[in-house]
């Protein structure tokens, strides 16, 4: 199951493309991708014999895929239509059905035909931003600019690209104006801001390596069979093990590209450069250096990715950076010895909150376990070591610390929780229930394998909440699936989970084709199973429904598995037998339901919540936008739908870092479970008088 979510939805279309166009930061500068190289054949042939072997669909590479794949391609390089003419488009539409016949005899040339040919559009566009940037704009004027992708068109023609770009800086510009305070102090620079950012673009694209332009070539194949079947190149598949041992060696730092700049946006506690005192969060990394005296590299317009590579290293090892401080004092250089780093931010973290009244006065204590992902090292499981990072360990222990505590129920938080380990789903459901099937799994042939509970023992037998979200996925729906089928625990949260209901396993392309090639070719993430619940349901695209829904705005974001490209449908397989625990009846759900919603009700800030989700939704049902200012703003100043989906995305973020956070959601959810206590603690007239049962 692997990799699931990481806040898929809204960016799936343009997979591994994001990393190229968000991720920003580059070596020296290179030569334009020109043509495949003999590695790029090899790779082709293993990830094509590996999807034909191993995908669950078995759907042929025919004309079909092909199709898909073209539209794909196209709309991860161009999502708008604002580079490519429509003669562009109609001279590769000619390969529409032929690209899988291209790729069966691993030929990959129509990549760099398509992308070469982006470069020199990027190009006469970027000559097009400063011919605009070079006249006055006029926002008095009533136009508007389509914003539904499927509405627009590609330019027919040289004038009519500069009137799509005159727009389309018209509503740069007016975004900036209408943002937050930052925002507003840019805008009134916002000519040489945008100037600068598409100039910055420009490099970037000019500087993508041949090993990203296969991987975003390939994963418009994978991805039309399904939207998590994936071509890592060697440099994501490392990045992915980083993430799933939650370690690596560098010196501790985020980064992030801004228009060309790379910035220090979070400081790892305790890690290198957080010890060393010297670099701080806005700082600018302009240049990197290797030991005592290598040569500064510029890093200026540099891809991100390739930046993290020039500072990433051995642990005991020195890097210089070259720095200009976000307090203005003049460049620096800093020295930091790179360290073994935990990505502690990942991990599972617990706390204690009290809340309510028992029958004898003293309050209700509730555990509170925040957990990201269901993360393993399974080279550390592998070879033994007897620290390797492991989801249900680390829960477990929390479990056992919430005992010592004598906490009277406990809450799991999978709000932003996009998947991990199948394995570990399994073993951490199976802390809370004593044996019995956790899901069952379909391969391709039709066979269906429950996998059960491998220990019968139970580290927690009390009240069980779990809050979900439409970012909860893959193992996350494993096991509100199941603690919601076995009636052992109440699922609270946005009106369903995201909905992916498959099973990846990632198959090194180096050794799994017996081709042993000495330089590393990356691995392929393939879909290969189905899962579905003990009850016979099936997760995908529709998800695992809460018993008890609260007001959020990621319930209506197009984050879901049914808003992706492709994905495979919904079915069921027969029940199993297990055993029903009745912490859960409808009884008792009606109850908190009416509980819930009238505290809601009473609520400032649900009720703003809940104001913002009409809002959003009538913005996002339009189609195009004003590009005339007073209106633009007088729209913009109740709600904008643009800035409250980037809020949503950085606050799950930020929560992130700082584990359990007791905010209004979480008081809720907190009363929720006190409520949830006294209904299990009381007599059955108390459930019906509470749900107004005669």
């Amino acid at each position: 199951m692997y990799k699931s979510l990481k806040f898929v939805g809204r960016w799936k279309y343009s997979f591994a493309f994001a990393a190229v166009l968000a991720a920003a930061v580059a070596a020296p500068v290179v030569a334009d991708v020109i043509a495949p190289k003999p590695i790029d054949r090899q790779i082709t042939l293993s990830v094509v014999e590996l999807i034909k072997r191993c995908h669950y669909s078995r759907h042929p590479l025919d004309a079909e895929i092909s199709r898909r794949w073209m539209k794909t391609f196209m709309k991860a390089l161009d999502p708008m239509k604002l580079y490519f003419y429509q003669s562009d488009a109609d001279e590769f539409s000619k390969y529409n059905d032929e690209l899988c016949n291209l790729v069966r005899r691993s030929d990959v040339s129509f990549a760099y035909v398509v992308f070469n040919r982006f470069l020199q559009r990027v190009d006469e566009r970027v000559k097009m931003v400063d011919e605009v940037l070079s006249k006055p704009l006029d926002f008095t004027v009533d136009e508007e600019m389509v914003i539904d992708r499927d509405l627009a068109q590609y330019p027919k023609t040289p004038e009519e690209a500069l009137d799509r770009w005159r727009k389309r800086i018209k509503y740069d510009i007016l975004v900036l104006k209408s943002g937050d305070e930052k925002d507003r102090k840019e805008g009134q620079a916002a000519l040489d801001k945008l100037r600068q950012r598409y100039h910055s673009f420009d490099k970037r694209m000019h500087q993508t390596s041949d090993d990203e332009l296969l991987e975003i070539y390939l994963n418009g194949m994978t991805t039309s069979l399904d939207p998590h079947t994936d071509y890592m190149s060697p440099e994501t598949q490392k990045n992915f093990n980083i993430m799933m041992k939650l370690q690596l060696e560098g010196i501790g730092a985020q980064l992030l590209s801004e228009d060309g700049q790379t910035i220090v946006k979070e400081l790892v506690p305790g890690g290198a450069a957080d010890k060393g005192g010297q670099l701080k969060v806005e700082d600018k990394i302009i240049g990197v250096g290797q030991g005592e005296d290598g040569p500064i590299t510029d890093v200026v317009d540099m891809k991100i990715n390739d930046v993290v590579k020039l500072i990433r290293g051995n642990r005991g090892t020195l890097v210089r950076l070259e720095v200009i401080p976000a307090d203005g004092s003049g460049r620096k250089v800093y020295k930091v010895i790179r360290e073994k780093i935990e990505l502690k931010d990942s991990e599972a973290k617990g706390d204690v909150f009290e809340v309510g009244k028992k029958p004898d006065g003293s309050p209700y204590r509730v555990g509170v376990i925040d957990l990201p992902s269901f993360y393993l090292d399974t080279d550390g499981l592998r070879i033994g070591l007897t620290d390797y990072k492991s989801a249900t360990r680390d829960v477990r222990a929390i479990l056992d610390g919430f005992a010592e505590k004598k906490v009277d129920a406990v809450i799991v938080d999978l709000r932003r929780n996009g998947g991990g380990s199948l394995t570990e789903a399994i073993n951490l459901t199976g802390l809370f229930i004593h044996d019995g099937p956790v899901v069952q799994v379909k391969d391709f042939d039709g066979q269906v394998l429950p996998q059960l509970d491998p220990d019968p023992k139970i580290a927690w037998d009390g009240p069980l909440m779990v809050l979900v979200s439409k970012f909860s996925a893959s193992a996350s729906e494993i096991f509100a699936g199941a603690i919601q089928d076995y009636g052992r625990g109440l699922i609270v949260g946005d009106h369903t989970t995201h909905g992916k209901g498959t099973v990846q396993s990632l198959y090194d392309v180096n050794t799994t084709l017996q081709l042993f090639n000495s330089t590393p070719m990356g691995g392929a993430k393939i879909t290969i199973q189905k899962f579905y619940r003990p009850c016979g349901d099936s997760t995908q695209k529709r998800g695992v429904l809460s018993d008890l829904e609260l007001p959020a705005l990621s319930t209506h974001l197009d984050v879901g598995e049914a808003d992706l490209d492709y994905p495979l449908d919904f079915d069921k397989v027969d029940s199993l037998s297990f055993r029903h625990y009745n912490y859960v009846t409808p009884e008792a759900v009606d109850a908190l339901k009416k509980m819930s919603a009238k505290r809601v009700s009473e609520s400032e800030k649900f009720q703003k919540v809940e104001r913002n989700i009409a809002r959003y939704k009538e913005q996002k049902a339009k189609k195009y936008v004003t590009l005339n200012e007073e209106k633009f703003l007088k729209e913009r100043a109740d709600l904008n739908a643009d800035k409250e989906e980037e809020k949503t995305y950085e606050e799950m973020a930020k929560n992130s870092k700082k584990g359990v956070v007791r905010d209004y959601y979480m008081d809720e959810a907190l009363a929720i479970a006190g409520d949830y206590m006294k209904l299990l603690l009381a007599p059955q007239t108390t459930v019906q008088q509470a749900t107004g049962a005669r």
